[in-house]
C-alpha cells in the first residue's frame, strides 16, 4: 500500500561528504545540517497546531504565502521539552521539492568540515539511536552530530508533506 509509505524510505544511511554545515544546539548537543539544504533561518513565530499530527509536529506556519510544516526536533529525538527562549529559532530545510521547518534551541555557526574529519556513525547497539545520523564530524576540538536530513525531516507520513508546485525562483513574497 503506497499510501502508508513515507516520503523517503530509500537512501537512508548514506555517508555524507565534507563541506559546509549549519550547526545548532538541542540542549548541550551540537548537530549539523548540510548548508545547501538550509533555505533560511527565522525567529520563532506563530505556529498553528494541526489536529491529529504526530506529537513531534508543532503545526504549520505561513512563510511569505507558503504553508510550511514545523517539526520539533527535541520531540522527534525523544528529548525532554524545554521552554522557548530568545535563541529558539526555526531552520527551514529544503530537500528537492519538500520543505520543513524545524525548531532548534539555538543556531551556532556555519562550519567547514573536511571529509577526512567525518566518521561513520558508531554502532550503539540500538540502531534506533543513530538512525537519523549520517556521520560524526570533528571540527575544532568539538564533535558535531551530522543529521541525515532525508531521514529526520522527510521520513514522515506522506499526508504531512506538501510538495511545492513551482520552483523556488517563482515564489512571490506576500
Amino acid at each position: 500500500m503506497e499510501d502508508n509509505k513515507t516520503i523517503n524510505e530509500a537512501g537512508a544511511g548514506k555517508k555524507v561528504g565534507g563541506g559546509k554545515f549549519l550547526t545548532f544546539f538541542l540542549g548541550r548537543e551540537e548537530y549539523a545540517i548540510e548548508i545547501l539544504k538550509v533555505q533560511e533561518i527565522i525567529g520563532l513565530m506563530s505556529i498553528t497546531p494541526v489536529p491529529n499530527m504526530p506529537s513531534y509536529i508543532r503545526g504549520v506556519l505561513n512563510l511569505r504565502g507558503k504553508i510550511i510544516p514545523v517539526m520539533d526536533l527535541r520531540s522527534r529525538f525523544g528529548l525532554p521539552p524545554v521552554d522557548d527562549t530568545a535563541e529558539t529559532c526555526i531552520v527551514v530545510v529544503q530537500d528537492g521539492h519538500y520543505r520543513m521547518g524545524t525548531v532548534v534551541d539555538k543556531v551556532s555557526e556555519v562550519a567547514d568540515i573536511d571529509g577526512a574529519n567525518i566518521e561513520d556513525v558508531p554502532s550503539f547497539g540500538n540502531t534506533a539511536s543513530s538512525e537519523y545520523l549520517s556521520g560524526i564530524g570533528k571540527h575544532e576540538d568539538t564533535v558535531k552530530l551530522l543529521l541525515d536530513v532525508s531521514r529526520v525531516l522527510f521520513d514522515v507520513p506522506r499526508e504531512l508533506m506538501q510538495k511545492d508546485a513551482a520552483p523556488l525562483e517563482a515564489e512571490v513574497a506576500v
